[in-house]
Order: structure tokens, then C-alpha cells, then sequence
């Protein structure tokens, strides 16, 4: 079977949904008075936003698709897109077993940003342009580091000013581009999985702008339109969708099914894509209610629109104590036991005992009510169903990427919470600290078995590994540079020996250290196992 737009039957007669609209005529449309345009061509997109409207399309609710642009790794669309005629198999993975196949045609144009630049202007300078989304994680926004100064490539990229190349520089041009022309409003959505993404969007934004107004190549008055809330709106987001690389065990179910094109390839810049998509089935996305140009009408794909605080909290219940500090609690002690999926830590006792801990006993009681959504019935689907689901081939590996920049908000936010209601002092939490002294034991990049790993792709490796590089298992180690890592507010998102929590983590670290099976003997300890 061929993946091409008119080429569709032979896999109807598989099993899989298809496109219920005219795809060529979409294309047309979408082509001439484009309404959304999406930088981040990986596997979300592709699973989610992009089924969404395509739930929209099928039931008529809209008659335009998505276009896509890829600005970081762009294989991405030379693998995954191109030879597949833009199409994408969203393979839905339940927690029985059973599986949904379907053909995703909502994407109705892929373009690679170095070769594109023209056609983008083209896009973002039409007046039916409603959205420009993002899922290009959270370091995509960075262009300061933690002392204040600009990053290097963000430096170097604010001398671009008629080609930039990093996103919060090309779409600061592509902005400019659009103010020049109409001053036409537009909102910006970042999909991305962090605090406040649309604040985030607009710093980032704001900062080469800024700049480039000191430098007299934009005027005051393009400053002032991505400030104006009814020109420019950068709504705040919150999405959850587990989406692991392809998995070979899907793409062994595709070749059975007579499909050829379902290679899984890593790209240079080690993103793992296909022609298909795997995800779980349970998913949220909510947006804030702030759009300046009209939009589609998500809500009835079952998309949350509200109010920016309700957004806030809904964010800040998932990413603060439901999902997100679990995820990273079973990602760091994951590669520390030697786990290869979440699934199976799932079956694990003390790793159970672990996440319903830091959720249950240390995060729920100063969980954020969204109201609309019940904290509690999240949290149950998260360790209930969603986690332990074996067909979700995610790996603690994949998620432990990025760590020291997730600290901060998975779990530094709730000890701002307990802080704020005047327990300055954190002595009396055990389990969350337990992941502190893991995350710094997961550095030396030894397992329990002591056989050692790669560490995971993070920002910060390179100087966080430099506190734990002169110590040993078993040895009688100095720890005296772990204050200097455990008092880092950017990290931890306190400083913990202000809350009497330093101290704690320094020993669990030490325990942790004394030999072979040290960190379960830890965990088992504190746990109470």
C-alpha cells in the first residue's frame, strides 16, 4: 500500500479511518487564504493538533488544514513528510491492546524553513491567517541564560535580521513582515509542555525585538503591536498527550497490514519520525480564549477554551503535581534501575509507591483547583491508566531529556505552594527530595547495578555534571559541591537549604552512593517498603 492522498482504498479495507473531505480541494483552499500555521513538525503535532482539525474537517466544521513549517531539524519533513505526499498514520495505542489506525490529512502543505522563507512571508502577510502554533519544546524559547545574559546562538542569530535562524528570531521577522504589510491581528499559540508558554513566546519575541529597535530596524510602533493584546495575543496553553518515538512494534503492524513506508529513521539531529505516529489515547488541550482574528472552531473537536486564569490552573494542576513530577520521578529512577519503559516501572512496587507519594501525600494538598477539570480523577487516569499502559512504548530515557530544566516547575512550584501558605520550613517532606538526590545521583551516569548509561540530552549537563564528577560508589565522597547545586534557585526553584530541605537531599545522595542496589535499598527505606 502507497501512501498518497488518491491512493486510499487498499487501506480502508485494512481497518484504518479515513479522511472524510475532499483532500485536494482542502489543499486549494488552505493554499490561497491560509487560517493556521504550525512551526514543530515532530510526532504531537502530528498526533494531536493535527488530528484535531482533522476531526473539524471530517464533520465540517472547518474547511481549511494546517501548514507546517520545521525550522530546527528539517529531515524531518524530507523523511516523513515529503515521500508521503504530506499524510500521516496516527496509530492510537489503548490501554486493552487495541489499536486505531487512522489516515491524517489535515496537514496540507510541509515546508523547510532554509528553503521556504519566501512562501512563509507569503503565509504570515495573508489577512485569513488566524494562528501560529508551536511545538518546539521548551528550550525553544530560551535567549537568556541564568545569569541574565544572551546565549550565544541567540547573539550571534540578532545579526540575522533578514534571514534569522533560531524560531524566536524567524518568527519575530515573520512578524515584522505581517505588521509592515496590513497590521493585521494575530494570536500565537505555543503548544509546548511548560509554564506560561505564551509568556515565554512573547519574551522571547519581545527580545529580539527590542533589540532590533535599538538597532533602528523596526520601528516603536511594531514593538508596541506585539505588546497590544488585541493585535498580537500570545495565549497561554496547557496540552498532555503521551507521544514516544514510533515504535518498531507499530511498524511491524503496518508491514503485516501491506503498508512499505513505515521505516522508523533518526535524524541527525537524533529526532526518531516515520510515516506513522504512536500515541496514547487520552489527551487535553486547552487554550486560552484570547484569539484577535477569529479561529477554528476546536471546541468541538473537544478542545477546552477559557479564561487565561482557568488555563493557569489547569497548567499548573497537570505540569505541577498530576502528571509531570511523576513522569520525572519515574524517568530519573528509571534509568537508574535499569527500567526501558514506563509501563513496566508501573509494575514495580517501590516505583508505584513512589509516584502516588509525591502525588498523593506531597502534591495534593496544595494542588491548584482548575474547577473545570477534577485534579483528582487526573491524577487517578495518570497512575491508574495512563502509566501503566504497556502499549505505550515510552521510555524513562526520553523523558529524563531536559531534566534540570523541569525541576523547577514539576517540583519547585510546589514548594513555593507549601511556602506561600507559611511553611517555611520543609523538613517534613521526604519523597520529593528523594527525586533532588536522584536526579544528582542519575548524573555520575551509574545505574544501581552500577553499570554505567547515557545521560539523556539536557541544556545544563555539561555544567551540572561537573558537581558530582570527583565522586565514586562506595567512596568516602566530599559533597561539598552539591550545596552549590541543591542552593541553585534556577534548578530547584528554591534554594533548599533556605527551607531546610538541603540537608535532606544531601543524605538521601549519600545513601544513594554507598554501593551496588543502593538507591532501591534507599527508596525502600524512606518509602517505608
Amino acid at each position: 500500500m502507497i501512501l498518497k492522498h488518491d491512493n486510499l482504498k487498499e487501506f480502508e479495507s485494512k481497518g484504518y479511518n479515513l479522511p472524510k473531505f475532499d483532500i485536494e480541494k482542502v489543499r486549494t483552499e488552505t493554499y490561497k487564504n491560509p487560517v493556521w500555521l504550525h512551526f514543530g513538525a515532530g510526532n504531537i503535532f502530528r498526533a494531536f493538533p493535527a488530528q484535531k482539525q482533522q476531526d473539524l474537517l471530517n464533520s465540517g466544521f472547518a474547511t481549511k488544514g494546517i501548514i507546517v513549517a520545521e525550522a530546527f531539524d528539517e529531515e524531518i519533513i524530507e523523511s516523513a513528510f515529503t515521500p508521503f505526499d504530506n499524510l500521516t498514520i496516527n496509530v492510537s495505542l489503548k490501554g486493552d491492546g487495541a489499536i486505531e489506525k487512522t489516515i491524517v490529512a489535515s496537514i496540507t502543505e510541509s515546508l523547510p524553513y532554509s528553503t521556504s522563507y519566501d512562501r512563509l512571508v507569503e503565509i504570515c502577510t495573508n489577512p485569513s491567517l488566524e494562528m501560529i502554533s508551536l511545538t518546539i519544546t521548551e528550550k525553544g524559547y530560551s535567549t537568556q541564560d541564568s545569569t541574565g545574559n544572551l546565549l550565544g546562538y541567540i547573539a550571534n542569530d540578532l545579526k540575522n535580521f533578514e534571514k534569522p535562524t533560531t524560531m524566536m528570531g524567524i518568527l519575530t521577522r515573520l512578524l515584522f513582515e505581517r505588521f509592515t504589510k496590513n497590521q493585521h491581528p494575530i494570536t500565537l499559540v505555543s503548544m509546548d509542555n511548560c509554564s506560561h508558554n505564551g509568556t515565554l513566546l512573547q519574551n522571547g519575541i519581545l527580545t529580539f525585538a527590542e533589540i532590533w529597535n535599538k538597532e533602528n530596524k523596526v520601528s516603536n510602533e511594531f514593538v508596541a503591536y506585539l505588546k497590544d493584546q488585541k493585535k498580537c495575543a500570545f495565549t497561554w496553553s496547557m496540552i498532555d498527550k503521551i507521544t514516544p518515538r514510533p515504535s518498531e512494534l507499530v511498524e511491524n503492524i503496518l508491514i503485516a497490514d501491506g503498508f512499505a513506508g513505515g521505516k522508523i529513521i533518526k535524524t541527525a539531529k537524533n529526532t526518531f519520525v516515520s510515516s506513522f505516529v504512536n500515541a496514547e489515547e487520552c489527551e487535553y488541550l486547552a487554550i486560552e480564549d484570547a484569539f484577535t482574528n477569529g479561529r477554528q472552531a476546536l471546541e468541538k473537536a473537544e478542545v477546552m477554551f477559557a479564561d487565561r486564569e482557568t488555563i493557569d490552573k489547569i497548567e499548573k494542576m497537570k505540569v505541577c503535581t498530576c502528571l509531570n513530577p511523576l513522569h520525572t520521578a519515574l524517568a530519573v529512577f528509571g534509568c537508574l534501575l535499569g527500567f526501558d519503559s514506563i509501563s513496566s516501572e508501573m509494575k514495580d512496587k517501590t516505583m508505584k509507591t513512589l509516584v502516588e507519594k509525591i502525588g498523593y501525600v506531597e502534591g495534593m494538598p496544595v494542588v491548584v483547583d482548575p474547577i473545570i477539570m477534577s485534579a483528582e480523577k487526573f491524577i487517578d487516569q495518570c497512575i491508574n491508566k495512563r502509566f501503566p499502559n504497556p502499549f505505550v512504548p515510552d521510555t524513562p530515557q526520553r523523558i529524563a531529556c531536559d531534566t534540570s530544566k523541569k525541576l523547577p516547575v514539576r517540583f519547585g512550584e510546589t514548594l513555593k505552594a507549601y511556602i506561600a501558605k507559611g511553611k517555611t520550613d520543609l523538613s517534613f517532606m521526604k519523597y520529593i527530595p528523594l527525586v533532588f538526590a536522584g536526579w544528582a545521583r542519575y548524573l555520575m551516569g551509574v545505574d544501581d547495578d552500577l553499570n554505567t548509561f547515557e545521560l539523556s540530552p539536557d541544556p545544563n549537563l555539561e555544567v551540572c555534571c561537573k558537581f558530582v564528577a570527583n565522586m565514586k560508589i562506595g567512596a568516602n565522597n566530599d559533597l561539598s559541591p552539591l550545596k552549590n547545586l541543591f542552593g541553585n534557585e534556577e534548578i530547584f526553584g528554591v534554594n533548599l537549604f533556605d527551607y531546610n530541605l538541603g540537608e535532606t537531599v544531601m543524605n538521601y545522595f549519600k545513601d544513594m552512593t554507598e554501593g551496588k542496589g543502593a538507591i532501591r535499598k534507599t527508596l525502600e527505606r524512606v518509602l517505608e517498603i
